[in-house]
């Protein structure tokens, strides 16, 4: 008889319902200091017999509503998660997966992109989900990770 596959819990904590306070650099790696902030709600469960889940995001932008999802998927053999977002402004185009593991509590996630016909490499951080109020971090890099500019965080609160 097999063993049972493994089953990560590294994204357990996240969950359920939450409200979401967003904070968004209003323009990317031109220097911008501005930002918008703005509510969401999230909700999260477990797929993929709990080697996956997927989050459901309305996110209140300044310029009205916006839906869109977050898909994530672990690699048994691998160890690591791979981390999709999908809008409902383009839903044909998966955006490139950040891929990644969490350690001592931090999980990090990392893909090569472009961002205005730029390479950059992008970052997700997820922060703190050992507490009540866990946060994600999005960054860019355009000199290979030396240097790192933030530029959407999320603040959850469990409902």
């Amino acid at each position: 008889m097999q063993n049972p596959p493994h089953i990560s819990r590294d994204f357990d904590f996240e969950f359920g319902q939450w409200r979401v306070h967003h904070r968004r650099l209003r323009e990317r790696l031109t220097g911008c200091t501005d930002w918008d902030e703005f509510a969401g709600h999230s909700e999260t469960r477990p797929v993929l017999g709990g080697n996956g889940n997927v989050e459901d995001n309305l996110l209140e932008f300044p310029d009205g509503p916006y839906r869109a999802i977050a898909i994530r998927a672990f690699d048994v053999t691998a160890g690591t998660w791979a981390i999709w977002w999908l809008s409902a402004n383009n839903p044909h185009h998966l955006d490139v997966p950040v891929i990644g593991k969490f350690q001592n509590g931090v999980g990090s996630f990392f893909a090569d992109d472009t961002h205005n016909d730029e390479p950059v490499i992008v970052r997700f951080l997820w922060l703190k989900t050992d507490t009540a109020r866990p946060r994600w971090e999005q960054a860019l890099s355009r000199d290979n990770g030396q240097n790192w500019e933030t530029n959407w965080t999320m603040d959850f609160e469990r409902i």
